[in-house]
């Protein structure tokens, strides 16, 4: 049976990676008064979100998730063509673009009953997201079948080896969304240090501070090293993906010193760079970032 691959825009994929891969994307909405929201990259191009939140740092923007009414008009195209589809989402921990693809599945089957369509929690966002749903799109060039598809993509042997290591300018969007503890929250503010966050199994942690934007993005690479030191896995058996926010020459200087990194753990593989988009950057600020990761899936 045919399918489609459908993801929110959480995953942060360029239009020539949608078009290469045949992803389609719902995307998220966001707002700077909370009263006009606009589609992410469809109606508010990314770089004017970072323009704006760097311009007007204490006027915090705001994602509204995509509907279920926004989820049934993407899928039922599919299900009245016959063609089963796959739902790939952020990870439930911080939205609800899950539960609300998850209802409009159930709206389009009443109408449909032989539709086919399997949502999935990706326990990932952004960069991870974005990897693995190229994996998933990678998986259906090879030849795999709706269903052996959807048996990879929702193995947790497969699935708990996602991460996000990465690094923000400061925590005051972190806080102000809920999303660090509040003691790793009032230590960094009162002290002026930055961060650390590890993003693992759909749920973000703080994993330590430093003094400096240097020294943090640093800490990033022990992170990463320290995971294939401690599970002893081949990174060669992995695919990445570097996020940048608002700064892209920062971005790229941290991909050539991650790819530096990655060469010395014995990576051979090439590592892709990624905007980070609205759905993230309001919670982590426009100075986010780090690089994501998760096992190659094989047929």
């Amino acid at each position: 049976m045919d399918y489609q691959l459908i993801s929110d825009s959480s995953c942060d994929l360029e239009q020539s990676l949608r078009e290469k891969y045949d992803i389609e994307v719902v995307p998220f909405y966001i707002s700077f008064d909370e009263e006009n929201y606009q589609k992410e990259v469809e109606e508010i191009a990314i770089d004017d979100v970072y323009r704006k939140m760097v311009d007007f740092p204490k006027q915090y923007p705001k994602t509204s998730l995509p509907s279920v009414q926004n989820y049934v008009d993407a899928f039922t195209p599919h299900a009245r063509e016959g063609r089963a589809v796959i739902c790939i989402c952020i990870t439930t921990s911080l939205s609800g673009s899950y539960n609300s693809a998850c209802n409009a599945k159930e709206i389009v089957c009443e109408e449909y009953p032989d539709a086919k369509i399997t949502v999935i929690n990706s326990l990932g966002a952004t960069v991870l997201q974005g990897l693995y749903v190229i994996q998933a799109a990678k998986l259906k060039q090879s030849g795999a079948t709706y269903d052996e598809a959807v048996e990879k993509l929702t193995s947790m042997e497969y699935l708990s080896t996602g991460r996000i290591f990465f690094t923000v300018g400061n925590t005051d969007y972190l806080k102000h969304g809920g999303r660090i503890g509040k003691v790793a929250s009032v230590a960094s503010s009162a002290l002026n240090l930055k961060p650390i966050i590890t993003l693992k199994d759909g749920s973000i942690d703080a994993s330590g501070i430093a003094r400096s934007r240097k020294k943090s993005i640093a800490k990033t690479y022990e992170l990463l090293k320290n995971y294939f030191a401690e599970n002893g896995e081949d990174p060669n058996n992995y695919v990445y993906r570097v996020g940048y926010g608002y700064d892209r020459e920062e971005g790229l200087e941290y991909k050539k010193e991650f790819d530096e990194v990655m060469r010395g753990l014995g990576y051979k593989g090439e590592t892709d760079i990624a905007h980070i988009g609205a759905t993230i950057c309001v919670h982590t600020g426009p100075y986010a970032i780090g690089a994501g990761l998760i096992k190659k899936i094989r047929l």
